[in-house]
Parts: structure tokens; sequence; C-alpha cells
């Protein structure tokens, strides 16, 4: 009989079962909670940080290409430079790209190209995302399929992409080139990348070069023999 006094004595009851069932689930769902908040921090940072990445290379390709520029009056069905602005945003020029240029392998030693920078809709359904896409080709060839459906894809949810010449008339920026058959002697490349639309976020990424032509565009006279010498 004392045995099983001392045995009631120390067994628990439903009540307190209930308030330790109760505090073990609030301790779980804290612990839960937290578990979410680091991990949805986690894909935060790591968005931001490959959006930067991103709009850094683009921005870096199009600084390159426009370094590697050419123009010649006597080609300028080849040659000639255009910018396009509006929804869908356009950067179209020859240049003599490096060997580290992106594509590079599909196209061999032809690294004289026609480059064009467009801004088109995303692959989601609703079209209100776009990507800034790059085409080439090599300037004595058309374009094939490949190039022309799958182009290469340098930045996503590209909010706004701006392209500035630098005109020597007027002394300011402006957002269209007219003279297609010159290139202008600075132009300035904005980009605006968005967060994607199921990170829920609303930042926003800005970035900005302003790129000095290293060279002009080359007068016919100087591509045309000269006859009489010796």
């Amino acid at each position: 009989m004392n045995f099983m006094k001392k045995s009631r004595c120390r067994a628990f009851t439903l009540v307190e079962i209930m308030i330790a069932i109760a505090i073990f689930s609030i301790v779980v769902a804290a612990i839960y909670s937290t578990w979410i908040l680091i991990l949805r921090a986690s894909k935060t940072g790591l968005e931001a940080a490959a959006q930067v990445q991103r709009e850094r290379i683009a921005v870096r390709t199009i600084e390159d290409s426009l370094t590697c520029i050419q123009s010649f009056q006597a080609s300028m069905k080849y040659y000639y430079f255009v910018v396009q602005k509006g929804d869908q945003s356009m950067l179209s020029f020859t240049a003599r790209v490096p060997e580290i240029f992106p594509r590079n392998g599909r196209f061999g030693d032809f690294t004289l190209r026609r480059l064009i920078f467009t801004v088109e809709p995303g692959p989601d359904s609703t079209g209100s995302e776009k990507d800034l896409v790059l085409r080439q080709n090599p300037i004595l060839m058309d374009m094939d399929g490949d190039e022309q459906h799958y182009p290469l894809v340098l930045a996503r949810n590209v909010k706004d992409f701006v392209v500035e010449c630098w005109d020597t008339n007027a002394m300011q920026w402006d957002d269209e080139w007219l003279d297609t058959n010159s290139i202008p002697p600075m132009v300035r490349v904005s980009l605006l990348l968005g967060s994607s639309a199921d990170s829920g976020s609303a930042a926003t990424l800005a970035i900005t070069r302003l790129v000095v032509m290293p060279s002009i565009t080359m007068p016919t006279v100087v591509q045309m023999p000269r006859g009489g010498g010796k």
C-alpha cells in the first residue's frame, strides 16, 4: 500500500501533461518561425547578390563591346550605329570583340560582329517582366536561327534600359542617335533592375556607365587606295 501511494504521488496529472505539451508546442513554433525567417532572409540576400552580379556583368558586356566599336563610311551598311528608345529599347553596332566576349565559341575566329542589345518580354506568361538580351552575328553573315530565337540573356527583370549619346552640336545628352552613319563621341548606359514577382520585394538596383569612344568613323577617302604612288 505504501508503495502504491508513493507511485501515485510521482505520477503526472492530465493538467500537467497538457501544460507541458502546450509549452513544447510554443517552443517548437518559435523555433520554426525563426528558421523560416532565416531561410527567407538568406534567399533575399542571395537574390540581391545575384541581381547585382548580373547587372554588373550586363553593363560590363556593353561597356567592353563599346570600347571595341568600329565604323567605316565606305561600308556603312555593315557599320551603322543605332539607338532606339521606348518599351523595347535597342542598341546596335559593330565591334571587334575580345576573346573573353560571351559566346565567342559559336563564331570561331569571326571576332568582327554586329551586336544587338534589346529589351524584350521575359518568359513569364503575363509579360510583365522584361529581359535584356544580346544577339550577334559576323557582319558578312546572316544571323542564324538559334541566335535569333535563343539570344543570350544578360539581365532579367529589367525596369529600364537607357542609352544616351553625347551631341556635340547641342552640347547635351540625347536618347536618340539619328546620324547612324557615324558613332557618338560618348555613350552613357543606364540599367535599372527590379526584383522578380516571386520574391515579393519592390527593391530596385541601378547602375550607370559612361563610355568614351576610343575611335571615330573612318572616312571613305582614307579607305580608298591612292593612285599615282610609287
